[in-house]
């Protein structure tokens, strides 16, 4: 899998809180602790002195977060201590967490100055241009053309730049059918692929959709146990059988699956270290009457791409490849679609670069059309954009999110598919208008629906 990051996906830890007592440590002495790490799973963590803040942050792909000392070799994120183990020379050798031992593996990385620093002095000055054309199928434009008030923007950079709004990796916006507005920060350009997380899910949504009009996957209607006849499965009732690939895409399974819960049955944490994903869901108790209730479960997407694969005969990724990725121009992407708990760290998650995630917005802006061509039926696209659930008191699409956004009182409609950390591609249909914002705020308050709302859509205000 090609990735742009350094090591894989590290939940566990985000910041820990700023009232946390910590011992005062030196930046030469955290560097002594850089280096890759082993960690769960056969798997790899870095660890990298900021020269920004003096703290030791952990890298698991794109995502860093940042670790507080408490005291000599010992550092605390919210869930977890991590004690730092030395060999005879004193040297970091290791780490314990939880009881379990970690080696060092390798010293031998690098971590450029870029990562730390929106822009690097002598140039954080922000100057507009005009995108490049790439021959991505995406048109460029100049934003002095469009309704966007260059004043804004201009105070948004300014504000990122400045670190106000930090950890944003990317802001594009697409208006009118072209790319008018393209900045990247930090170590990321317009090259780098980025992790969608649950952004990823509204793939799932298209990919259904294309399933379906080939006729894969006969209805929506069809029943979600039919395509599972190997399973015997728990917690069997009537109301289970009855639950349909509509209600995978709503999230209304009836399941006992709803990521708001930490008591809920279908905990995700459970879920990623399972033998089997879709089991482990389809398992799972049922608390409501398909159709019923929204509630947000990672397990209902990744069902309904085993559906894809077992009714396509093939991989996810060449279903996307030759059905969605292809047609629409993508050469960066990356999908790891194996749902157990090899893929614990990595949720099954697509990555794109923003340009990437900003042509498929476009895509369903114009139904589902792209380039003159059909991609993802019209009729679906619409079907998408319709309310289903509601889900932690906002509507629900199929598995996109119909959400607003208030703008100095003026209440504005979009459609998105969204992420952790602040991942988002944002359609507003009414303003004509893509927004994507990829960002690193994991675990923590993301800005990227202040940002839109805030320095984007008030330039529609007055319009």
């Amino acid at each position: 899998m090609k990735s742009t990051g350094l090591v894989i996906i590290f939940l566990c830890i985000s910041f820990f809180s700023i009232s946390q007592p910590r011992t005062k440590i030196s930046y030469e002495q955290l560097k002594a602790y850089e280096g890759i790490y082993e960690y769960s799973g056969h798997l790899s963590v870095s660890f990298a002195a900021s020269p920004k803040d003096t703290l030791l942050v952990a890298i698991i792909n794109q995502s860093e977060y940042k670790l507080r000392n408490l005291s000599p070799d010992v550092f605390s994120s919210q869930f977890d201590t991590i004690r730092f183990l030395r060999d005879s020379r004193h040297f970091p050798s290791g780490y314990l967490k939880n009881g379990d031992t970690f080696r060092l593996v390798s010293k031998n990385v690098f971590f450029p100055e870029t990562m730390w620093y929106p822009r690097l002095k002598g140039k954080d000055a922000y100057h507009y241009e005009i995108p490049e054309h790439l021959h991505d199928g995406l048109t460029v434009g100049n934003i002095n053309k469009t309704p966007l008030d260059t004043v804004l923007l201009r105070g948004m950079m300014d504000r990122i730049i400045g670190g106000a709004y930090p950890n944003v990796h990317s802001i594009l916006i697409i208006k009118d059918g072209k790319l008018v507005f393209e900045q990247y920060f930090y170590q990321y350009t317009k090259d780098s692929v980025q992790e969608l997380r649950s952004a990823t899910k509204s793939f799932f949504s298209a990919l259904t959709g294309i399933a379906i009009d080939k006729g894969f996957i006969k209805s929506k209607k069809a029943t979600a146990l039919s395509f599972f006849p190997e399973y015997s499965l728990n917690n069997m009732s009537d109301a289970k059988k009855r639950i349909t690939v509509e209600d995978l895409l709503a999230q209304t399974t009836g399941l006992d699956c709803d990521i708001s819960d930490s008591k809920s049955a279908g905990n995700e944490t459970v879920m990623d270290y399972s033998d089997d994903w879709v089991k482990f869901t389809l398992d799972l108790p049922m608390i409501d009457t398909p159709g019923g209730h929204g509630r947000y479960c990672s397990g209902n997407p990744v069902t309904l791409g085993r559906i894809i694969e077992k009714t396509s005969g093939m991989p996810l990724l060449e279903f996307a490849r030759q059905n969605l990725f292809k047609p629409l121009g993508f050469t960066h992407y990356n999908w790891y679609f194996k749902p157990d708990k090899s893929n614990a760290e990595n949720y099954c998650q697509v990555y794109l670069t923003p340009r990437e995630m900003a042509t498929f917005g476009l895509m369903y802006l114009n139904k589902g059309i792209w380039n003159g061509a059909p991609i993802v039926p019209s009729d679906w696209v619409s079907q998408s954009f319709e309310k289903h659930s509601v889900i932690q008191g906002v509507d629900y699409g199929y598995l996109w999110w119909l959400k607003y956004l208030d703008a100095d009182g003026v209440r504005y409609y979009s459609k998105a598919a969204q992420g952790n950390g602040g991942q988002r591609i944002f359609v507003f249909p009414e303003q004509n208008m893509v927004v994507v914002v990829t960002a690193g705020n994991y675990n923590s308050h993301s800005t990227s629906d202040e940002l839109v709302s805030k320095y984007i859509l008030p330039s529609f205000n007055k319009k």
